[in-house]
């Protein structure tokens, strides 16, 4: 029999851990996924777990479950390098300093590694500024902000917040923040909710600059009227232990302090000798999805750059763009592979289909467009987006666990949000 060809997959996010999933079950290939965390968590909910209003826990999926219910093996460590002559990738377990490097031999790699904020080397950013580009980060900065709650909620003076960043992330990560202050004033505290000084910063002139601007204003509207401090065409020049320098001069005062502004490729791309890469740093690839100069190397989601021969536009460093790159490369690479082309030399091109965009802020409010495919395009607003908010993340569960667990799980957590308090400071 011959030798099944052997796939890496570099990076557990959405793209990711769907295309092991999918490959895994097919069993054509020797399939590894590789992660420096243990565990996946759908990236937009990075900012419930954040302001504590979801529960981590709940919603992880343990990489070691996924791969033996699916036929796929894990290996725990983050991406060091690349020996593209040997075909050979290099991983560190960075949670255990010390141990080997770990190599793992590929007939094609596929890297899959998001993205992070870019500070664009402000100065004093990455001192004093908190980010929440992955689970561990996250939930960093909820041990944070416990300890600033935990130290006003007998009335111990202001709690000082300010995010940077007036893209998807901040405006949601602000509106759950003051949706967790109002549940914790439930919690003895009926003052806390007055004390909050939260503020948004926006370099831009609108906030969800990728949205309708009748969206940005609606979006500006309902975070006023929740008392959040909106400040657009505001460009910080600084950060220190006491908050941010503008550009103008002046200085908005934090005790924690979030970055959620730019999008840049992981550093370690920087590191891969000889393969393209774009003024941001990820991986230029081919309308097939193999990177410039090496066929052997696939780059999905945020850290590739793909132009769509199309529109003549970027791919944008969305979820949806992510998770429509992975079944496409799933889909036609389990059909190579199931005519015993182990190389999958002939893969399609991929074309981005604009499904529309959805933001939701908490329970307070949510709007979407609809692309034009779908539904003919449109748009929501208020329960009906942030419905389809939350339609998306099971519609990715039921991709991973199938149709009868997904459904149990979904249950499941909506048995839990009756029991469980409705946010945390554990």
């Amino acid at each position: 029999m011959a030798e099944r060809p052997r796939i890496v997959i570099v990076g557990g996010g959405v793209a990711g851990i769907e295309v092991a999933t999918s490959l895994g079950r097919g069993g054509r290939a020797d399939v590894t996924l590789a992660d420096r965390s243990l565990s996946h968590v759908w990236k937009p909910m990075l900012h419930t777990f954040a302001a504590g209003t979801a529960r981590a826990d709940r919603q992880k999926v343990d990489f070691f479950a996924q791969a033996r219910r699916n036929g796929f093996r894990f290996q725990p460590g983050a991406l060091v390098g690349i020996d593209r002559q040997a075909r050979r990738v290099r991983l560190a377990v960075e949670a255990a300093e010390g141990l080997p490097e770990v190599e793992r031999a590929y007939d094609l790699l596929v890297l899959a590694i998001g993205s992070r904020a870019n500070d664009f080397g402000t100065p004093g950013v990455s001192e004093h500024c908190l980010t929440i580009d992955d689970l561990t980060e996250a939930e960093h900065f909820h041990q944070q902000l416990r300890c600033h709650l935990l130290a006003r909620l007998d009335g111990g003076g202001l709690l000082q917040i300010a995010i940077v960043g007036g893209g998807a992330t901040g405006v949601e990560l602000a509106a759950e923040l003051k949706h967790a202050i109002n549940l914790l004033a439930d919690y003895g505290s009926p003052d806390l909710p007055g004390r909050l000084r939260l503020t948004l910063i926006e370099s831009g002139p609108r906030l969800l600059p990728a949205f309708p601007d009748k969206v940005s204003r609606a979006a500006a509207r309902t975070l006023s009227d929740l008392d959040v401090e909106v400040r657009t065409g505001a460009t910080v020049t600084a950060a220190d232990a006491q908050g941010f320098v503008l550009k103008d001069g002046s200085r908005i005062p934090a005790g924690l302090q979030v970055w959620a502004a730019g999008v840049k490729a992981p550093d370690v791309l920087a590191g891969l000798d000889g393969l393209e890469r774009s003024r941001t740093g990820q991986l230029v690839v081919r309308p097939d999805l193999r990177t410039t100069r090496d066929p052997a190397i696939v780059a999905l989601g945020d850290c590739s750059s793909l132009t769509d021969p199309r529109t003549g536009r970027p791919v944008p460093a969305t979820a949806q763009a992510a998770r429509q790159e992975a079944q496409h490369l799933a889909r036609h690479l389990g059909r190579a592979l199931a005519r015993g082309d182990g190389t999958a030399s002939d893969l399609p091109p991929f074309h981005y289909v604009e499904k529309g965009a959805i933001v939701s802020l908490a329970d307070f409010n949510g709007w979407g467009t609809l692309g034009r495919y779908t539904f003919g395009g449109g748009h929501l607003n208020g329960l009906s987006a942030r419905l389809t908010h939350d339609l998306l993340y099971r519609q990715h569960q039921i991709g991973l666990y199938g149709a009868l667990r997904g459904t149990m799980t979904w249950v499941l957590d909506d048995l839990d949000h009756l029991i469980s308090p409705p946010v945390r400071l554990d």
